[in-house]
């Protein structure tokens, strides 16, 4: 008995254990974002709430914030859009070389990213292409490409050819079946795709490090920053990201529930 109370209580307590070592940078995070730092945000000096008032107070760092989401937003829509067709045309079509494109979109995914970063960067020196945000950019799209591929991809693959021919049955045009459909049917696989592209894009610093020049990212100053201690201010910006992100997560599983609440009254 003692033995079966043991194994019962081994999950949550580990499942505990891991859960605080998850959030505890987190919590550091939004900590420190209360800390009236001064110069130095390493140690603890007192709660205030100046840093969130004045987020901006630290040198470039909304800048520097500013940056990352330009290049996330732009990175994500191009990725998105690109990766959405390409998805579709490796399910739907056969073409020469399929099999070869749908490897090769894998390299991305499966390249260290300093040794990505570091080919891009060579690229670019060839061409004579001054590092900037546009380089920044065209290199986000290009591994962002990747993931959305594969995520449009599995949710392509799980559609019923069925409920298109219907549509088609009943005299709709292609383009048509397409947006009345398809696109509605693979909405929540490009959304998810798009976020995960947005997340990828914003966090990215290797990548970002060897193609941005001058340029400064959200990362790139957190990293710069990192040894006289992070200014309290970016832990704000931080933090109003993870908080943003929480809510969003809220929002969506409170809509699927609320689907599956009226899909069960429908079929009761």
């Amino acid at each position: 008995m003692n033995r079966l109370n043991l194994g019962k209580a081994f999950i949550p307590v580990v499942g505990t254990i891991v859960l605080i070592y998850l959030l505890l940078p987190i919590a550091h995070v939004i900590l420190f974002s209360f800390n009236d730092a001064g110069r130095n945000n390493i140690t603890w000096r007192g709660f205030t709430l100046s840093n969130w008032q004045n987020p901006c107070g630290a040198p470039q760092v909304c800048q520097a914030f500013t940056n990352s989401i330009v290049v996330g937003l732009v990175a994500t829509i191009v990725a998105t859009v690109l990766g959405t067709m390409i998805a579709i045309a490796l399910v739907r079509y056969r073409f020469r070389f399929r099999s070869t494109l749908s490897l090769m979109l894998f390299t991305p995914m499966a390249t260290p990213e300093v040794v990505l970063g570091a080919g891009l960067a060579a690229q670019f020196l060839l061409a004579g292409v001054e590092k900037s945000l546009v380089t920044v950019v065209i290199a986000h799209i290009m591994f962002c490409i990747s993931y959305v591929v594969v995520v449009v991809k599995a949710r392509v693959s799980s559609l019923n050819p069925a409920i298109e021919e219907a549509g088609a049955d009943l005299y709709a045009s292609p383009g048509r079946v397409f947006w009345k459909i398809t696109l509605p049917m693979l909405t929540p696989g490009i959304v998810g795709a798009a976020l995960l592209s947005f997340a990828l894009s914003f966090d990215d610093f290797i990548i970002t490090n060897f193609n941005a020049g001058t340029a400064t990212t959200f990362p790139k100053f957190i990293y710069t920053s990192a040894l006289k201690g992070v200014p309290a201010q970016a832990n704000v910006l931080a933090s109003i990201v993870f908080f943003g992100a929480l809510v969003l997560v809220i929002v969506v599983q409170s809509i699927n529930i609320s689907k599956q609440k009226k899909l069960r009254a429908l079929a009761a």
